[in-house]
This record gives structure tokens, C-alpha cells and sequence, in this order.
């Protein structure tokens, strides 16, 4: 490792020169309480930012290794930090001047979700904290503007170290606060299962956000109240005892008129998958970890699924126990969904109507009159559903506007009225009893879940120099192949999609033909959970990479076309 002295003269020697001449300044340089490390060069000012990493042990930092000594510790701690550094950073992007991306200084900022991230991790075996970062070198023109990166490297930057990365300069409560946070969400999910329970949603939580375009909580929104009937206590090891409304496992209707709130408890469902940071309003929703937000969605791909539960006696004579398609109808794209989600080990899907397929939810009276049962190749959602539940354990939490079809086979109906929950189980149920059912149950079938993995061989000799870009986070493009992820709805950040491009390189160069494609996904997702993100990239680990969910990384792979 050379010293910050040697850092110096090098940019003297270069200053001036053609903007290559940066490239030489790769390598690591110890600034004393810190090491710095460039670990890429940008081409040009106008290219991607060149990337560092900031690199302090715990001794020097001055926080303690307690602070991350379990693996939901450090994932709050590192979010704690990486808030703080993001900050500190982004009061000097664009200070020091120059051509193209000349002084910008990037790192993530993060939303609403406290995810574990590539961007600021922590070494298991020295302690060491890692901070990784973009920053323009600057230049004038094409040509080295060495005074303006000097103060980017022996000013802003160890100013942000100094602030944001020592335990003397950190609000000890406030980090103390997050971790515990982090670990009452964390308890709340074992008391999911222990109390059988596919969600909980506490007392006072905001669950409407500001905008589409904003993530933060709705100012002056109806906080939630659980019904009386709902309501449950619950102790977690930090903040005591917490109450609210307790969704029991089973077939769960949100019912109600249009704008009173249905969505907006679903989705917030949906994005209880995460923890949440302080002030988000949703801290204490928290859902089933491996809950699949189940849709349709026309014109995806579909690589060989079982979808006979579903769909069958298709009159083009089609195998629905292989089912392959580059061009998914609603139903055949929501009948792969579900079984896929059970492929993913999902205990529960979350339903909206309206994003449904109309046919494959539900048959009414006289549509089955009209239409003979040997010509309809589709068995509706609504009579496998109490079998999905009794027979594979998952449950459903469904959200119906314009059907009653399902009072019949839920056990719990809560009806949104001006945001607040009432349940109508009891009153519900009486009035369904009044009417004909609309589909009985039908045992829900032997399902192949095995299936192998399908990425494409031809592509693993050369994988390694594969592009990978993101568009937002509802698309990746993998080697010029396009993954659409619109329909993916609980990813809920771009770094999240970016990694799953790094984990399809991974699965294309190490995959296993042979092997089930659940058996390798499960496997790697535990390396993923134990080592980090950097176990399956290269030394030169990207900054910007999000610890995405197993279902998504199923949901990703699912929808590869090559």
C-alpha cells in the first residue's frame, strides 16, 4: 500500500496529461485512519464515474464489533452508516469543477427499506468497514485537472470520513435506535410464525404514501386501527409491547368501495416483506417474508411450468404439465405465477382483482351454464384456493371490489370504510350462505416444482464480459436481452434489479444444468444471505448492488427469454 505522500506527487506528475494518464493511480493508498482504494479509472470525463472504497477498521472508527456481531446488526448498522456517509458526500458533489462528470461524488441513498448492500459492508474477518463510492476525476476538457481531484482526495472526502464514519462524531442513540429497530422488526417476523400469522399491521401505522413518485409517508393520513375483533399484543425485546391487527394464516378478503382504502393496505402488505426505517409509518406492518404478489401478465415468457392445476385440455393439444410460451395470455401468465410463487417457497400471495385475469379468478353461475364444463380448459383460482391453503399451506390475502364470489371460502373479510377496517367476517359469511356458490373446491393436484434450470448454455464461455444495464428498476438489460420486471412489484430499488444482473451472470457461468433450478436458488441465495453480494462478483465488487429476495431472484430467471 502506498502513502497519501506518494498519492500527492503522483497527481503533481500527471497533472495536465491526456485523461489515460489517471489510470495509473489505481491501487491502494493509506491516509492514516483510513485507507483509500481506487479501484476503477473511468475511460473519460464524460464515462462512468471511476470507483473507490473508503476501508477503516473498527479500532480506528472507534465502533465496536458488538455493533454487527449478528447478521441483522450489521445489515442496520451498515444502513445506519451508509445513510450518513451518502449525506456528508453529496454537500461536495460537483465542488471541485471540470468537463463531463468532472467532481461528481455518488454513493447510494438509500429509500424507505433498509436492505443489505454492497455499498457499505463490513469485511468479516478484520473488522474493516468498507465504504464504496463514484466520484468524476475531474478534468479540463480531455485533459487532467490534477488540483481539482487533490481536493476532492485530501479535502471534501476526509472531511465526509470524519463525520459520518467515526463513533466520536455519531449520534450513539440514534444508532442505537436503528439496530434495535431493525431487531423488533426482525422478532415480529418469528412471531408471525409462531402465532400463525401471514401479517401483522400495528396500531397508528401510516400506511398511504405522498405521491407514485414518492415513497415517504402521507402527511395528515387516517392512521390504521385494527379492528376490535383483530387485535393482538405482541412483545418485541426493545420497544415492549406492541398491538394491532393480527392476519391470521388462511383466505383473507379486503373488501370495501372504491377509495376507501383497499390498495393502500395491500400494498403496504406488500412492502411489509421489508424492514422500514424510523418515520416510514409502516415500521411495525410486517408480512410474510416470502409473500408473492401474484398478477397477470400478458406477454411474458413462460419456460416450462406446470400449470395443469389451472389450465388444461387446451384444444391445441398444448402440454400444460410443460408449459412454454413466449407470449402469456392473462391466465396462462397468472396460473405460472402461482405456481412458480409455490416453486419460490411462498406462504402467501397477495391479490389485487383489479390486476387480474377475470377468467382465471372466478366463474360465475350462469357463465357455467352457458359455457359446458368440458369446453372451459381453465379451473379458476377460487376453486383451488381453500386447497392451496389446507393442502400446501399458503395463504392469500386477496382484495375484491366487484365479487363476492369469495365470502364463501375466506376466513376473515375486512372491509376498508374511509380507511379505517372493520370486520364483516360473521356478517358476510351469513350473507353468502344466501346465495349459490359459484365454484366448489377441487383438490388441488400433485405439482411438478423441479424444474431445471433453463439459462442458456451458450452463453457461459463468454458471460464474464457481459453487459449489464438497468433501466430504473423494472428493467435489465443482460447482454442485450431485455428482462422485464414491470410486473415484479415488491422490488423496490434499482440496485435490487442491478444485482439480480450480477447473480444471472453468476447462475450462467456456475449453473448446473442438471441440477433443479429450486435446489440452485435456494443454495445460492443462502451463500448470498451468509457471505454478501461480493461472494458472487468479482474483487472490483460494484458499489451499487441490493440484496434482492429470493422470490425475486425467481421471478427474474423466470423471465429471462434466453
Amino acid at each position: 500500500m502506498k502513502s497519501s505522500s506518494q498519492l500527492d506527487i503522483m497527481l503533481r506528475e500527471i497533472d495536465h496529461k491526456g485523461y489515460p494518464a489517471y489510470k495509473s493511480l489505481k491501487g491502494a493508498y493509506d491516509f492514516g485512519d483510513y485507507s483509500l482504494s481506487i479501484d476503477h479509472v473511468q475511460g473519460d470525463p464524460f464515462a462512468s464515474p471511476s470507483r473507490l472504497t473508503i476501508h477503516i477498521t473498527d479500532k480506528a472508527s472507534g465502533f465496536s464489533p458488538d455493533l454487527w456481531r449478528t447478521p441483522d446488526r450489521k445489515t442496520a448498522f451498515c444502513d445506519f452508516l451508509l445513510r450518513r456517509f451518502a449525506k456528508e458526500i453529496q454537500e461536495y458533489s460537483f465542488q471541485a469543477r471540470g468537463s463531463g462528470k468532472s467532481g461528481a461524488l455518488f454513493t447510494t441513498r438509500p429509500g424507505q427499506e433498509v436492505l443489505g448492500r454492497t455499498a457499505c459492508t463490513i469485511d468479516r474477518d478484520s473488522h474493516t468497514i468498507l465504504v464504496r463510492f463514484e466520484a468524476g476525476f475531474p478534468a479540463n476538457g480531455r485533459t487532467i485537472n490534477a488540483r481539482e481531484l487533490k481536493k476532492i482526495l485530501f479535502d471534501y472526502l476526509p472531511r465526509a470520513v470524519k463525520n459520518a464514519l467515526y463513533s466520536r462524531n455519531t449520534d450513539q442513540k440514534a444508532l442505537r435506535n436503528a439496530i434495535d429497530l431493525y431487531e423488533d422488526q426482525q422478532a415480529l417476523r418469528i412471531l408471525l410464525t409462531e402465532n400463525e400469522l401471514a401479517a401483522f399491521v400495528a396500531d397508528g401505522a401510516v400506511l398511504p404514501r405522498r405521491s407514485g413518485v414518492s415513497n415517504a409517508p402521507l402527511p395528515g393520513a387516517v392512521p390504521f386501527s385494527s379492528p376490535d375483533s383483530l387485535r393482538i399484543s405482541l412483545t418485541l425485546p426493545h420497544r415492549g409491547t406492541v398491538t394491532g391487527m393480527g392476519i391470521r394464516r388462511g383466505i383473507t378478503l379486503i373488501v370495501g368501495g372504491g377509495y376507501h382504502g383497499k390498495s393502500t393496505l395491500l400494498k403496504a402488505l406488500e412492502a411489509g416483506v421489508y424492514n422500514h426505517v424510523s418515520g416510514d409509518g409502516r415500521e411495525f406492518v410486517i408480512t410474510d417474508a416470502t409473500a408473492v404478489k401474484l398478477r397477470a401478465e400478458e406477454g411474458r415468457v413462460v419456460k416450462k411450468v406446470d400449470i395443469s392445476p389451472f389450465i388444461n385440455h387446451l384444444p391445441n393439444k398444448k402440454d400444460t404439465r410443460l408449459f412454454s410460451t413466449e407470449d402469456a395470455s392473462g391466465s396462462t401468465s397468472q396460473a405460472a405465477g402461482v405456481v412458480e410463487g409455490m416453486e419460490a417457497g411462498t406462504g402467501l400471495f397477495l391479490i389485487d382483482e383489479d390486476t387480474c385475469a377475470t377468467n382465471f379468478m372466478v366463474r360465475d353461475e350462469l357463465m357455467q351454464r352457458v359455457i359446458a364444463p368440458d369446453k372451459e380448459p381453465i379451473t379458476p383460482f377460487l376453486a383451488r384456493i381453500r386447497p392451496l391453503y389446507e393442502e400446501y399451506g399458503i395463504s392469500t390475502i386477496l382484495v375484491v371490489g366487484s365479487s363476492g364470489a369469495f365470502f364463501r371460502k375466506a376466513d376473515t373479510i375486512i372491509q376498508m370504510d374511509s380507511y379505517h377496517a372493520v370486520d364483516i367476517t360473521d356478517f358476510a359469511k351469513k350473507e353468502a350462505a344466501l346465495v349459490p356458490a359459484a365454484e366448489k373446491d377441487v383438490p388441488f393436484p400433485s405439482v411438478n416444482l423441479s424444474r431445471r434450470l433453463c439459462l442458456s448454455a451458450g452463453k457461459r464461455e463468454d458471460s464474464r464480459g457481459v453487459k449489464i444495464r438497468t433501466m430504473g428498476k423494472d428493467s435489465l438489460s443482460f447482454d442485450r436481452e431485455t428482462i422485464d420486471l414491470r410486473y415484479v412489484e415488491q422490488l423496490v430499488d434499482e440496485e435490487q434489479t442491478r444485482a439480480l444482473g450480477s447473480i444471472l451472470q453468476y447462475l450462467v457461468i456456475h449453473g448446473h444444468p442438471d441440477a433443479s433450478l429450486s435446489d440452485q436458488l435456494r443454495h445460492l441465495y443462502e451463500t448470498l444471505t451468509s457471505e454478501g453480494l461480493e461472494s458472487i462478483v468479482s474483487s472490483d465488487c460494484p458499489p451499487f448492488l441490493a440484496l434482492p429476495r429470493l422470490q425475486e431472484i425467481f421471478a427474474c430467471v423466470n423471465r429471462c427469454r434466453f
